[in-house]
């Protein structure tokens, strides 16, 4: 073996690597397993699968290949899953990806890589999860931070012991090698400073792998508490709307109760069902079917309240939007503001119209009414007079939960009435 072709290996073997942990890191099943907090064991050899079937091949690469020693990773491989993994499945994966070694006479590999993944599992339970995940390719900022820490305060710093360790494991592969020639494989150079190369070849490959996993790690936890912000804020969004509405709904009740009791025990049980509904543990979305339901029930309440020749309900339905997933809790608001703004200031009454279309993978829902309208833009007068809680809630709601694939538009003419349509993706619970 030249030193020429021990550079050239050197240099392609941390391609290979970063290579190798670039495509891994793209695989959302791999993903998944790799960075679950716990797993089963059907899990854990699903995982170890996605190493060892490419990796073994690599290994079997290097005897059908000439002079492709590169392709042979199954160093680095025991010790990344002895520090992520743990020490019995690294032995377990030693042993599986020294097979094609054995099968060509290496029969060192069997031993060493079982050695290898219960040392490298041993350092993992020394060395802190963080302290791993930390660990850099980078040696002269180690030596750096080493040197650096010693001189303030003499401590042990375990990442650049990591290092130590890891390039200590390749001398003693180095060592063994030379010592059992054809029976272990190892790159041995002529010359000392290219040995030291190889040497520190090692923990530098370790931390390339870990170096890109270690990204996708903190980008998955970012996309991780983004989600659970979102949520905080769409709980606190539905916390608000809910004491609203059942505000408004018990003052319609409490109106009836002395002049009118049958009716007034007619809305209880109707506010009941809403009680149930809005108490229960549900869905940011639920079918438009469901949601038409709950309103159906707040606007029992309301005409009975204003009176069937005051308050009128017209429904244009297209029957495909019925399975489409929307936010719960999205109509009801808004025939809210429909009614409190638009119908009740006007003597005569007037009619609330709900309106749902489904225009290719898109649905459109419109909530209107001929009362009263808004002066000045809709917005505006929303925010100006506090009668918005609703309306803003629902915005607010779509922003957090669509972003910018939802569009929310209020139109209105004073005396003529108030159009409010909202546009959402349509996906259905078979398909979300």
């Amino acid at each position: 073996m030249t030193d020429n072709l021990i550079w050239i290996t050197l240099l392609v073997k941390l391609g290979v690597v970063a290579s190798v942990a670039s495509v891994l890191a793209r695989v959302t099943t791999f993903r998944r397993l790799f960075f679950a907090e716990s797993r089963s064991q059907p899990q854990t050899l699903a995982l170890l699968a996605f190493f060892l079937v490419p990796l073994t091949l690599g290994v079997w690469l290097r005897f059908w290949v000439p002079n492709f020693l590169a392709a042979d990773i199954s160093f680095e491989t025991v010790i990344l899953l002895g520090l992520l993994v743990g020490p019995g499945w690294a032995m377990l994966s030693g042993g599986v990806l020294s097979v094609p070694a054995v099968l060509h006479h290496e029969y060192l590999a069997l031993p060493f890589n079982i050695v290898l993944g219960l040392a490298a599992g041993a350092i993992s339970r020394f060395v802190e999860r963080e302290e791993i995940w930390s660990f850099t390719p980078f040696i002269d900022l180690s030596l750096y931070r080493w040197i650096r820490r010693n001189l303030i305060k003499p401590r042990i710093d375990r990442q650049f012991l990591l290092l130590v360790l890891i390039a200590v494991m390749e001398m003693a592969r180095d060592w063994i090698a030379h010592a059992f020639p054809h029976r272990l494989f190892a790159l041995l150079a002529s010359n000392l400073w290219l040995q030291a190369l190889v040497w520190l070849c090692a923990p530098i490959s370790v931390g390339v792998a870990i170096k890109v996993w270690n990204v996708l790690r903190v980008e998955m936890s970012l996309e991780e508490q983004k989600r659970l912000l979102l949520e905080a804020r769409l709980d606190a969004l539905q916390r608000q709307i809910n004491p609203h509405f059942l505000f408004n709904t018990l003052n319609s009740v409490s109106s009836l109760v002395r002049s009118q009791p049958e009716m007034a025990r007619q809305m209880t049980v109707k506010l009941a069902n809403i009680l149930r509904a809005l108490l229960k543990d549900h869905d940011a979305y639920v079918p438009l079917r469901e949601e038409l339901k709950f309103t159906d029930d707040y606007l029992d309440i309301e005409v009975v309240r204003f009176g069937a020749d005051k308050l009128r309900v017209e429904k244009d339905i297209d029957p495909r939007t019925l399975d489409v997933l929307v936010p719960s809790i999205l109509l009801q608001p808004l025939v809210e503001n429909s009614i409190k703004h638009g119908l009740e200031p006007r003597i005569l009454g007037g009619t609330v119209t709900l309106r749902s279309r489904l225009e290719g993978d898109r649905i459109s829902i419109e909530v209107s009414d001929d009362g009263v309208g808004m002066t000045g833009r809709p917005e505006s007068a929303i925010r100006r007079t506090g009668a918005g809680i609703g309306m803003k809630n629902v915005q607010e709601r779509l922003e957090v939960l669509y972003g910018n694939q939802a569009s929310f538009n209020v139109v209105s003419n004073p005396g003529r009435g108030t159009v409010v349509s909202i546009e959402l993706p349509a996906s259905t619970s078979s398909s979300s």
